[in-house]
């Protein structure tokens, strides 16, 4: 149903066919929101082009507000698309996802001698849900495994292209400390993370585990925003710093095509 024709009849609980006439109007936002992006649109623009009265965009707006499905810009009053949707888009196309991006997860294991993985947003933290692994190297295996957003290279990049609201909400928890190296004040974290997105990756110095040091980069949809990343990672000896520029120059490349591949 295009946005325009969705009508504005509050006495109405059903259109036909037994449809939700509010879930529909929610959804013609949704998809209203969707089309502004990266700017946003204020709630008087996304009512006209909905056919909705102002009050009646209001309250659904808020109502998706609460659930995540959109954020507001508090000072430019602006709406955009929220961090679950992007969780649901990521656990959704998961499947997909993992077919279209192993083989690049392959060559950056090749090329780079060291651990690939792909991780996606979950409620709780980011899981890894694909892994190569070097053939002569003896590694832990993190496939499946669900690790806190904020103490690993994958979760600050997936942190590093949210909106300051959707990092909020992605921090809610406090930042717990696992090691000497872990970000827990949130201004040292955020400034690290606006480094990471001038930079195009992210770095990790052991802050999960002491010696175990990594690089990452996001994978963007179309309106740049993160569905899953790569991240590339290994022991401190074999992955020192001096090897981040090139790790995460390989990074970057990677996620750059499956971005790609993802791409209608």
């Amino acid at each position: 149903m295009d946005a325009a024709q969705v009508p504005d009849d509050t006495r109405a609980g059903t259109t036909g066919g037994g449809r939700v006439q509010a879930l529909e109007r929610a959804i013609a936002l949704l998809n209203a929101v969707s089309e502004s992006a990266p700017d946003g649109r204020p709630v008087a623009e996304l009512a006209t082009s909905c056919g909705l009265n102002r009050a009646t965009a209001w309250r659904l707006l808020a109502t998706l507000e609460h659930h995540g499905l959109v954020t507001r810009d508090p000072v430019a009053n602006r709406y955009t698309i929220g961090s679950a949707i992007s969780r649901m888009a990521s656990t959704a196309g998961t499947e997909t996802l993992v077919r279209r991006a192993h083989d690049v997860l392959q060559g950056l294991c090749h090329d780079t001698g060291e651990t690939a993985n792909l991780a996606v947003a979950q409620r709780l933290g980011l899981t890894y849900v694909d892994e190569v692994v070097p053939p002569a190297v003896l590694t832990a295996r993190w496939l499946g495994r669900q690790v806190p957003i904020h103490a690993t290279s994958a979760g600050k990049a997936l942190l590093a292209w949210q909106t300051p609201e959707q990092v909020e909400a992605l921090l809610s928890g406090p930042l717990d400390e696992y090691t000497a190296t872990t970000r827990t004040d949130r201004g040292a974290l955020h400034a690290e993370l606006a480094e990471v997105r001038a930079r195009g990756y992210s770095v990790s110095r052991g802050e999960l585990e002491p010696q175990l040091y990594g690089v990452a980069a996001p994978v963007l949809d179309g309106t740049g925003q993160p569905v899953a990343v790569v991240s590339v990672w290994g022991p401190r000896d074999r992955v020192p710093e001096s090897r981040f520029a090139a790790l995460g120059e390989a990074a970057v490349d990677a996620a750059a095509t499956i971005r790609a591949r993802l791409t209608p």
